[in-house]
């Protein structure tokens, strides 16, 4: 039996998770923290999250200070998810712990990484979802191969927070909702603070029911999933204001992240998909972290800062400038 395969399953209490179902390697108790504000500590001390600061949320190497990183995203929505937590009478460390390791294992340069990454795999039958990654990092990656050894809870939530599987805690399900409320509203205020989308240009509809401003969305959105899950019995928003959440994240997708014209997209697709190829075939200068060549590969470019890849870039392809007689 693996390692996976003996992990206990998650039983679902009525409400909220009151202790874990336990981890991987048994462990005793701390004596002083509980075992979800344990896997806080240990995700807020993981080479992992200390290189999220430096990794993009939507624009790359911006020139004002004021925008967000993938590290300032993962802040803002362990926020929410602790304020609908502590609405509901969830398990705020639950959730702290699962919004603190969500986005570990994204690529540089945000989504648009993650699907040159995914391209790049495909002609080897693979495909990248930084969720499933974000999982290996904490499983395996962290602490020199070791992982840090999470508990069942707060590994269902980081593997499940996006995707076609849903958590198994609601703690779990409150994540998931609060990172589309997060990014959704600050993405839409960096672009506009960027100057690629003017308010004028956003959709009328989601606007209309969202509100106008970024703190009355988030504010209202908060609201509406507290007060609704209350009268349902589980965690959801309110059909009307999920379709407008969900109609503006389209609208983003089609007019900032995906944005045809964005030649910094197209160049930081470029940039990953190039090391992804140099690395595979040159496994002396990759760190080594897996047997299987393709994942090792996948492991060292998914764990690049946006520094680190473009420093490697210019290192490998650029020309550096010497003077040849």
């Amino acid at each position: 039996m693996s390692a996976a395969e003996s992990v206990p399953a998650i039983q679902r209490n009525s409400w909220a998770v009151e202790r874990s179902a336990g981890r991987i390697r048994f462990e005793p108790p701390d004596g002083v923290r509980n075992d979800f504000q344990r896997d806080r500590d240990r995700i807020i001390h993981a080479k992992a999250f200390r290189r999220l600061m430096h990794k993009t949320q939507v624009f790359i190497s911006p020139d004002g200070d004021h925008f967000r990183t993938r590290l300032t995203h993962t802040l803002e929505m362990m926020q929410i998810s602790r304020t609908i937590a502590r609405s509901l009478g969830l398990n705020e460390d639950l959730a702290e712990a699962i919004s603190l390791g969500h986005d570990l294992g994204h690529t540089p340069f945000g989504h648009t990484g993650e699907e040159a990454l995914s391209h790049a795999l495909a002609p080897h039958g693979r495909t990248f979802r930084h969720n499933e990654h974000s999982l290996r990092v904490v499983d395996h990656l962290e602490q020199g191969g070791n992982g840090l050894n999470l508990t069942v809870e707060v590994r269902d939530g980081i593997r499940n927070h996006t995707g076609k599987v849903q958590p198994s805690t609601r703690e779990g399900e409150i994540v998931r909702i609060a990172d589309r409320i997060a990014y959704v509203n600050h993405d839409v205020d960096d672009a506009l603070r960027a100057g690629i989308i003017r308010r004028e240009d956003l959709p009328e509809g989601p606007i209309s029911t969202l509100g106008e401003q970024m703190s009355v969305r988030i504010d209202n959105l908060v609201r509406d999933m507290i007060h609704n899950s209350r009268d349902k019995g589980e965690i959801a928003l309110s059909a009307p204001v999920y379709e407008a959440l969900m109609e503006l994240r389209s609208w983003l997708f089609r007019n900032v992240y995906n944005n045809p014209g964005s030649r910094e997209n197209e160049k930081a697709a470029g940039v990953v998909t190039r090391l992804f190829a140099y690395f595979l075939e040159h496994p002396e200068e990759r760190a080594a972290s897996d047997p299987d060549p393709i994942s090792e590969t996948v492991d060292f470019v998914a764990g690049m800062t946006d520094r680190y890849a473009l420093g490697a870039y210019r290192r490998l392809f650029l020309p550096r400038g010497e003077i040849f007689a």
